[in-house]
C-alpha cells in the first residue's frame, strides 16, 4: 500500500484495488463500472449508466476528443532494449520523451545522457537533446529529442508501437481498449480515461434528457508524474461552439461538469476571472490548485488518482477539499477500483447540495 499527502487529503490504496483489466474482461459494459456521487451534502452510489440521474436538462458535459496513441516503442539502446514513451511533439520533428527498462517496468531510466542514439525499428533514429523542463537537469525522466523516421510519427507509432501500460496491468490489451467513445483527434500519450465509461447508449439518453455537449480537445502526455510533479504543458484547443454553449449555460443556472482533469485543464485555460470562457488553442501550463480554483467547472467526473498525484489538487480545485476528502475516504472503504481501467467519481462543487443520501 502506498501512502502520501496533498492538502487536506491522505489516504491508502486498498491492496487489489488497482484495474488490472479493462472492465469488459470481468464481464462488464464500460457503462457498467461503479460511480459514486460526492456533493456539499451528500454521498450516493450507483453505476455509470445511472449518470442521468444526477445530472439535469440544461447541463453541460465538457467531453475530450482527443484520440490514444500508441505511444509506447520498443528501441535498443546500445545492446539493450528499452521503451520509449512518446509523451508530446512540441516541435516538428522533436518529441517530449520518457525511457523506460520495459513495457511494463516500474520507474523511468534516469541516466539518459546529451547526443545518446536510440535505435528504434525499421530503422528509425531517436536522439537525446536535452531534459525538460531544463530545470530538472539532475536525472531527468523527460527529454527533448530529434526523432527520424522513414513514416509520418504518428502512423510509425501506429505500425510499431503499443498503447502505454504499466506494472499493474495484466495482459496486453489493443489500442481500442485505451480509447473512449470521443476519440476523434489522436494525439494523447495515454487516454484520457475518464471518458472511457461512457458508451453510445447512455450519451444518446443523455441528450435525449438536455444533457449538452461541449467537446474540446486535450492531447495528454505521459501521467505517470513522481509525487509532488505538476502537470507538463500539453496542447489544447476549446473551439467557438463549445465557449458559447458553456456561457449560455452558465447565464441560464446550467452546471459545467468537466469529463476528466484533461477537460477541466483545457477550459479553464481560457476562462476569465468571472467564469466566462472563449475560444482558444496553443499549449497550456495551467495548473489548478489552491492558488487557482476552477471558475468555469462546477463539477467532474473522474476516475480514482494515486496519493500525492497532482491530479487531487485539481479535484480540489473544482469541488472543493471536503467532497474529494469524503469521496475518498469512502472509495477506500468500499473498495472501489483505481486507474484507467477502474471505477469513476462524479465530483460536484462544495455548496452545491442535490438529491444525496449520505
Amino acid at each position: 500500500m502506498s501512502v502520501a499527502t496533498v492538502p487536506e487529503l491522505a489516504f491508502s490504496v486498498p491492496e487489489g484495488a488497482l484495474a488490472a483489466e479493462p472492465p469488459e474482461a470481468r464481464g462488464l459494459r464500460r457503462d457498467e463500472v461503479r460511480l459514486l456521487v460526492a456533493d456539499g451534502c451528500g454521498l450516493s452510489h450507483a453505476r455509470f449508466h445511472d449518470l442521468g440521474r444526477f445530472l439535469r436538462a440544461g447541463d453541460v458535459l465538457v467531453i475530450n476528443t482527443s484520440a490514444t496513441l500508441p505511444a509506447a516503442l520498443p528501441a535498443r539502446r546500445g545492446g539493450v532494449e528499452v521503451t520509449v514513451h512518446f509523451a508530446a511533439e512540441p516541435a516538428a520533428g522533436t518529441w517530449l520523451v520518457e525511457l523506460r527498462p520495459g513495457p511494463r517496468a516500474d520507474g523511468p531510466l534516469r541516466d539518459g545522457r546529451e547526443g545518446e542514439r536510440l535505435d528504434l525499428p525499421d530503422g528509425g533514429v531517436l536522439r537525446l537533446l536535452a531534459p525538460y523542463p531544463d530545470s530538472l537537469a539532475d536525472r531527468p525522466r523527460i527529454w527533448r529529442a530529434r526523432v527520424s523516421l522513414p513514416l509520418r510519427t504518428d502512423k510509425f507509432l501506429v505500425a510499431h508501437g503499443a498503447p502505454i501500460a504499466y506494472a499493474y496491468v495484466r495482459g496486453a490489451w489493443p489500442i481500442s481498449a485505451y480509447q473512449t467513445v470521443f476519440a476523434r483527434d489522436p494525439g494523447s500519450a495515454e487516454m484520457p480515461s475518464a471518458g472511457r465509461p461512457f458508451s453510445a447508449d447512455l450519451v444518446s439518453d443523455l441528450v435525449a434528457a438536455g444533457v449538452l455537449i461541449a467537446p474540446v480537445t486535450l492531447h495528454t502526455g505521459v501521467s505517470s508524474m513522481e509525487p509532488g510533479e505538476g502537470p507538463l504543458p500539453e496542447r489544447y484547443a476549446v473551439p467557438e461552439g463549445s465557449a458559447a454553449l458553456v456561457n449560455l449555460a452558465r447565464a441560464r443556472g446550467g452546471r459545467v461538469v468537466a469529463v476528466g482533469t484533461t477537460a477541466t485543464r483545457a477550459l479553464e485555460t481560457v476562462a476569465a476571472p468571472d467564469g466566462t470562457v472563449a475560444a482558444g488553442a496553443g499549449w497550456t501550463d495551467l495548473v489548478l490548485g489552491p492558488d487557482r480554483p476552477a471558475r468555469a467547472v462546477d463539477g467532474i467526473i473522474s476516475g480514482w488518482h494515486e496519493p500525492g498525484a497532482s491530479h487531487l489538487l485539481l479535484l480540489e480545485a473544482v469541488a472543493g477539499p471536503d467532497v474529494v476528502r469524503r469521496a475518498y475516504a469512502e472509495a477506500v472503504r468500499e473498495r472501489y477500483l483505481w486507474h484507467e481501467f477502474g471505477d469513476s467519481a462524479l465530483l460536484l462543487r462544495e455548496g452545491a447540495c442535490g438529491e444525496l443520501g449520505d
